[in-house]
């Protein structure tokens, strides 16, 4: 690790590190992972799979993904988040589950390259220049064909679009911040977070050795990307 190698504790945004929080998180972000889990069963996914979960939260994709694959490694910088993932683990007996304590850009992967690596709403937390160092990363630990299912806030919009397309966005907030993202969230996302546009994430993905083989984008700023490692 280089002398200018950012922290990714300082981007994680401080709410993700704190347990009162995190306790609240899984209600308020609502994940259902059953479309990624089919998108990466349709890739292959199985028992003997081995698969990277970068930014894994809480665990929801985690421990759906165990249930299928051979192994798992959850990986995320926040205490608090990792805790709450290892009490999940221990409550559902995960075994084949390891939690590390990383970000994209300081997680070393050892041992046999992985089959799959997802993400999601976590590459957010890098500026761009941050986001093509971690997706090298991620390229890096996946197996040549390995499959990146990257799920993200992401506009889809061009320059002259960006005022009407957060507006719908802000517009669809809830309004109990238990439930879901108020229109308060979704604006402290906009100005302490780093989305990005598709236009330029695309040619990231491409650059650093991914191929583009799915793309939905919803509402103009909710991305999934499945891309395969050449």
């Amino acid at each position: 690790m280089t002398s200018w190698w950012l922290d990714e504790l300082r981007t994680a945004g401080a709410e993700h590190l704190d347990p009162a929080y995190v306790a609240g998180y899984d209600a308020k972000a609502q994940v259902d992972p059953t479309d990624d889990i089919d998108t990466l069963r349709s890739h292959g996914l199985n028992e003997t799979s081995t698969v990277v979960d970068l930014g894994a939260g809480t665990g929801s994709f985690t421990l759906a993904a165990a249930r299928i694959a051979g192994s798992v490694i959850a990986v995320d910088p926040s205490p608090a988040m990792l805790a709450r993932l290892r009490h999940r683990l221990t409550t559902e007996q995960a075994v084949n589950v390891t939690a590390i304590e990383a970000g994209f850009l300081s997680y070393r992967h050892t041992g046999e390259p992985a089959d799959f690596a997802y993400s999601r709403n976590a590459l957010h937390q890098l500026p761009d220049l941050w986001k093509v160092v971690a997706l090298r990363q991620v390229a890096a630990l996946l197996r040549p064909g390995g499959i990146f299912r990257l799920r993200d806030l992401v506009l889809d919009a061009a320059p002259d679009q960006l005022e009407t397309t957060i507006e719908a966005w802000m517009a669809r907030a809830v309004e109990d911040p238990a439930q879901g993202y108020t229109a308060t969230d979704l604006a402290e996302h906009l100005r302490s977070e780093f989305s990005t546009f598709t236009w330029l994430l695309e040619p990231m993905l491409e650059q650093t050795g991914f191929e583009i083989v799915e793309r939905e984008v919803r509402a103009s700023i909710y991305a999934a990307y499945t891309c395969r490692r050449r």
